[in-house]
């Protein structure tokens, strides 16, 4: 059973990640810190590549905010890693373009060559694979997205597997 907000503890916020929250809550005016809970949520996942409970408790608190108010956030938007995923998060939209253009193929090629399915982890803790909705990118169906930033388009199965190529590459490289 997963810790829910109301019972995890308070993570600690090191001095800098109190600095770049800092940066964010400075763009908004100060009775409205709670405007830059997106962005505190973002930096949390960027430097523990997740939002845990405790995690959230320690936004809310920073923020001034109810803890339920962040988990709401949190649960609201599939950009936050609610669990621990791997090194390479693959998102692959599953939306009608993509689909009419080979997305669920991709899907399924990538659950054949990681040996996982939509949602798991490799054993390796290298790949977590996911489905997504849309990515805005329609015109360039099947997209992808690799750790939330990275935009990958026609992803036929030659790409899909370069791709897989040098994730594990850039792994191993000194």
């Amino acid at each position: 059973m997963s810790a829910t907000v109301a019972d995890a503890p308070v993570a600690a916020l090191s001095e800098a990640t109190r600095a770049r929250f800092a940066r964010e809550v400075a763009k908004y005016p100060a009775d409205q810190k709670q405007s830059a809970v997106i962005a505190c949520l973002t930096i949390a996942q960027q430097e523990q590549g997740w939002v845990s409970p405790a995690m959230e408790k320690a936004v809310a608190e920073y923020l001034g905010m109810p803890p339920m108010a962040v988990h709401e956030v949190t649960t609201f938007y599939n950009m936050f890693n609610q669990q621990p995923v791997g090194r390479f998060k693959l998102n692959v939209c599953t939306n009608l373009p993509c689909q009419l253009r080979g997305g669920a193929q991709a899907l399924a090629y990538l659950e054949k060559t990681l040996g996982i399915v939509d949602g798991d982890t490799t054993p390796d803790g290298l790949f977590t694979l996911q489905h997504c909705e849309c990515l805005g990118a329609c015109a360039d169906a099947p997209v992808m997205l690799v750790n939330d930033r990275s935009m990958c388009s026609f992803m036929s199965d030659d790409k899909l597997q370069q791709l897989v190529d040098g994730l594990k590459g850039a792994e191993v490289a000194p």
